[in-house]
């Protein structure tokens, strides 16, 4: 079983993006992000922990400006919690493990594939190849990667 979890030396290696967003709950710019256009399969994991995320096969094109996806690759992974900054009520997605910032949740994605959407800033994951996965320590997540249509 691997372990995942946040170190200084994953803190001192973040972009200054990286970390604005992972660690002070910031959030990139709409439609900056590199994993928005991102249509290769492998998974998405958390920048500062590495632990599994997303799945390419789950990622859609919801048109809100950052990566979306309609379900977590392994639900223990990911925290969900109230944030109402901003005057706003949201649900704040943060890694399990890592403590990261992610993103938000919100309840209109897709309705036949759940009808959630995980609106997930690209400066809070690291994507790995469906070919890296393996050699990575990911393998037991392959079969839920499929190549994206």
């Amino acid at each position: 079983m691997t372990s995942y979890s946040k170190s200084a030396d994953a803190i001192a290696r973040l972009t200054p993006q990286q970390y604005h967003v992972t660690q002070e709950s910031g959030t990139e710019a709409p439609g900056s992000g590199e994993h928005l256009h991102n249509k290769q399969p492998g998974i998405y994991v958390d920048i500062v922990s590495g632990e599994p995320l997303f799945a390419s096969s789950d990622k859609y094109e919801s048109g809100c400006g950052w990566p979306s996806f309609t379900k977590p690759i392994e639900p223990a992974h990911v925290k969900e919690l109230n944030d109402t900054t901003y005057g706003m009520r949201r649900i704040e997605v943060r890694s399990a493990h890592g403590d990261s910032h992610l993103g938000h949740v919100f309840p209109d994605g897709p309705r036949d594939r759940g009808g959630l959407r995980y609106c997930i800033n690209s400066a809070s994951l690291r994507f790995v190849h469906r070919n890296d996965m393996e050699a990575q320590g990911y393998g037991a997540y392959l079969d839920q990667v499929e190549d994206v249509k």
